[in-house]
């Protein structure tokens, strides 16, 4: 029963659609009419100089911008001018503001109850929505200066400003967003971007631990302060943060995937600083024994146009009118005397190299060399570890198979250097040795690859594949023992 009575009673207050219609277009009759007489009025005299005229207007105005901006939509900005004005008029004959004034002052201030500010948020809504982004800037400015703790207006405000690509006030918008408590993490990460770009890592690094105040559980703020460690240089500092990821989240292959990654390249690092101490020592240095195999090339070429010149010279001397003898006579001690060249070259560069040597702390070095190696065995371990973790969770994430594939590969590489900078009495020695390890390297290399060629046949394992197998047929042609 008592059911039936609301229903009846709210009955009673509902308007048909057509009546609501006509009502809805008496009303915009009627303030089009009031603005009509407002436009006139300030341009009367009289009218205009009392501050009544432009209070009147200002809520007219105010309330076309909140209900009715297709009459006009700048009405907010009209608005807020003819408070200023009522502010302006309405004075005492000792200069102090008059009631209207300090209401006027009230809402230009944002106070509790007054709407300026909601006028100006939905007159930058309806400029969003038409594309206006400068106006829909400066309507959400505007906004933000009536009420300065508000955190919609410093929202879209900033969103404005980013699509004009004004990065500066972008920055500022989402920074007043943020003081002023906004949560919406997507904020602070585009925010920590913006700081990105600039090169501003601190503030970049400030806004995702905003972030992470305001959301502790957001996975993408949490990774993104890796990305920012990165780039400002604190590799060491971004490998314990993405530890700390990985461990409270393992099933995440790509903490697990980027963890790898880091040490990969903390390897790679730490071999290009090892081969230059390795060069600065010069004892066992890949340079010296790159230019002591070329002396030793030279020399050996030296000798054979020797033997050569002797040959073709007792030859001359029984065919002396045989002028292509003469001709090869001449090219050997051409390259004889080119070879000479060359060692002298070489036996300087070496001197030099070994002079550069002595002015070394060698013992220093050595200390050095020592711990940067144990650092890139660690970081081996670690690069091993995390690609197969990663494996272990997502066994068919290509970027593990491949990347290990990879390490593996460019071991070998590595390996085959050294023997290819060996002299021959060094490749006598243990040649053969390294040459089975380079076959161990590229051998342990193919079933990553060929696992990421059977996750995506298009990659670049495929080629990588291609390489190994061919290697590794022409290790079997040299009857090398391929070892771990």
């Amino acid at each position: 029963m008592k059911k039936t009575v609301i229903v009846s009673v709210f009955s009673l207050f509902m308007v048909p659609a057509f009546a609501q219609e006509v009502l809805d277009q008496a009303l915009l009759d009627q303030i089009k009419k009031d603005k009509e007489k407002s436009d006139k009025n300030i341009q009367d005299p009289k009218a205009s100089a009392k501050a009544a005229t432009w209070m009147e207007r200002a809520k007219l105005y105010e309330n076309i911008a909140l209900q009715h901006t297709a009459i006009d939509s700048n009405a907010a900005n009209e608005a807020k001018e003819s408070y200023k004005k009522v502010i302006e008029l309405d004075v005492n004959k000792k200069g102090a503001p008059g009631r209207s004034s300090q209401e006027a002052e009230k809402i230009l201030q944002g106070a509790e109850g007054t709407f300026l500010y909601n006028a100006f948020v939905t007159q930058g809504a309806q400029y969003f929505q038409g594309k206006n982004l400068k106006g829909a800037l400066d309507a959400f400015t505007a906004a933000q200066e009536i009420n300065t703790k508000d955190t919609t207006a410093a929202l879209y405000g900033g969103i404005a400003a980013q699509s004009l690509d004004m990065q500066d006030e972008a920055i500022a918008g989402f920074e007043k967003y943020a003081a002023n408590g906004g949560v919406d993490p997507s904020v602070y990460y585009g925010l920590s971007q913006m700081y990105r770009v600039k090169k501003d890592f601190p503030n970049a690094m400030k806004a995702l631990e905003k972030g992470i105040e305001k959301a502790p559980d957001n996975k993408d703020l949490k990774a993104e302060v890796v990305n920012v460690l990165l780039d400002s240089g604190q590799e060491d500092v971004a490998i314990e943060r993405l530890k700390g990821l990985a461990e409270s989240d393992p099933s995440n292959v790509t903490n697990v995937l980027n963890l790898g990654i880091l040490y990969d390249n903390s390897f790679s690092k730490l071999g290009s600083e090892i081969r230059k101490i390795e060069n600065q020592l010069g004892a066992g240095g890949s340079k010296k024994s790159a230019i002591e195999k070329d002396i030793e090339g030279e020399k050996g070429k030296a000798e054979a146009f020797a033997d050569e010149i002797k040959r073709l010279t007792g030859r001359v001397k029984a065919q002396p009118k045989n002028a292509d003898l003469k001709r090869q006579l001449a090219d050997a001690q051409a390259s004889v005397k080119s070879s000479e060249e060359a060692l002298t070259k070489l036996n300087a560069d070496l001197k030099a190299l070994e002079e550069e040597s002595k002015g070394t702390d060698a013992t220093a070095l050595q200390s050095e060399l020592a711990q940067l190696k144990a650092k890139q065995a660690e970081a081996k371990n670690n690069t091993i570890t995390y690609y197969e973790k990663a494996i272990s969770v997502d066994p068919n994430n290509h970027d593990a198979l491949n990347n290990i594939g990879i390490f593996y590969y460019n071991e070998a590489v590595e390996l085959k250097k050294e023997v290819d900078n060996m002299n021959m009495t060094e490749y006598s020695a243990r040649g053969k040795e390294v040459e089975g390890k380079v076959c161990g390297r590229f051998t342990k290399s193919k079933p990553y690859f060929e696992k990421a060629v059977a996750v995506n046949a298009d990659s670049d394992a495929k080629n990588h594949l291609e390489n190994v197998n061919m290697i590794l047929q022409q290790f079997e042609g040299k009857s090398i023992q391929c070892v771990d």
